[in-house]
């Protein structure tokens, strides 16, 4: 944008999000479905909040109904956001998603239809086209070159996780090149945090699969605060000095956790320490009155909600303790 966007540019919308976030689920919401006599109370909870009825019992349409509301969030919010490049910040890992399902598919000689999430920036049924086609001159630039590096990796190698890497270290640079060209420090913080969030799983998972150095190596990803050659050399060194290369970071208690893991523990604190950790660092965004930070905030708690909603309905349908499922609740916004 020829521009700069000043966050004064944002006073409308960031009443408007302040406004909204009044209807975002509270702990105390979520006790409440947590604790609700049947299913179809807890439902009823949930619809009181404007969602539409949720059926855990048939996990396709209520994961359908779920992107159907975050597809609505996207939409309505991004109506009154100066510049879109904030909603594609949450938006353009589909377009990733879609191209790993594409490909996969192709290399099955399978239909992919079923598994694409029309939420990206380019319609999914657009996308399957020119990836089927080859014709990926009108899609964004970034994505155009992550889909033939990830094709002919694939093809070359025939191993789909060779791929996914590739594509996942394409999403992380496109999110990072998005934050840079805002000239917002807010979401490059953001988007910072989650590299340093997924490195750190890798790390853990690495470990734990008894995976190679060189492995470790190619999964991480630059960009984050904690350097990646110190990451690296913790995983040489079998997962010592784990807890003394993150102590000074926002993922202290996700490493003692991943640490714990390592040692035979199970991975769901680690999984959802490392997802507060991300939740920390965004909460920040409701003591900021106006600008950007509210909406990236506001949208990022969707995202959020978005998930403890399946994390209790599925427990509940699974029939697990309320402690158990509350346990595994993400850190919420508010």
């Amino acid at each position: 944008m020829a521009d700069r966007i000043k966050d004064t540019d944002y006073l409308a919308i960031s009443a408007r999000i302040k406004a909204m976030e009044t209807g975002l689920l509270t702990r105390e919401r979520m006790e409440q479905v947590l604790e609700a006599r049947t299913d179809e109370e807890a439902v009823k909870i949930l619809q009181e909040c404007g969602y539409p009825e949720l059926d855990a019992r048939n996990p396709e349409a209520m994961d359908a109904a779920l992107s159907a509301a975050r597809d609505a969030t996207l939409s309505d919010v991004g109506g009154g956001a100066p510049d879109p490049r904030y909603i594609d910040i949450f938006k353009l890992k589909y377009d990733y998603h879609n191209i790993k399902a594409i490909l996969k598919a192709e290399a099955m000689n399978t239909d992919p239809r079923r598994m694409l999430m029309d939420m990206g920036r380019v319609p999914a049924a657009e996308l399957l086209d020119a990836v089927q086609s080859g014709r990926t001159e009108n899609l964004p630039e970034g994505l155009a070159n992550a889909a033939a590096e990830a094709k002919e990796v694939l093809d070359s190698t025939r191993d789909p996780q060779l791929s996914d890497l590739v594509l996942d270290r394409w999403c992380y640079q496109e999110m990072a090149k998005t934050a840079e060209d805002t000239g917002s420090e807010f979401l490059a913080g953001y988007v910072q945090v989650q590299i340093d969030s997924a490195n750190l799983r890798s790390l853990i998972r690495t470990l734990r699969m008894g995976k190679s150095a060189d492995f470790l190596k190619n999964v991480l990803l630059e960009g984050g605060t904690v350097d990646t050659a110190s990451i690296a050399a913790i995983g040489n060194a079998g997962g010592s000095g784990l807890n003394e290369l993150y102590g000074p970071t926002p993922f202290q208690a996700a490493a003692e956790a991943g640490a714990e893991a390592l040692r035979g523990g199970a991975l769901t604190e680690f999984e959802k320490l490392c997802d507060d950790a991300v939740g920390d660092y965004l909460a920040g965004a409701q003591f900021v009155p106006f600008g950007e930070a509210p909406l990236v905030g506001y949208l990022a708690a969707r995202e959020t909600e978005y998930t403890n909603i399946r994390i209790l309905l599925m427990g509940r349908g699974a029939g697990l303790p309320a402690e158990v499922i509350r346990s595994r609740l993400r850190a919420g916004y508010v």
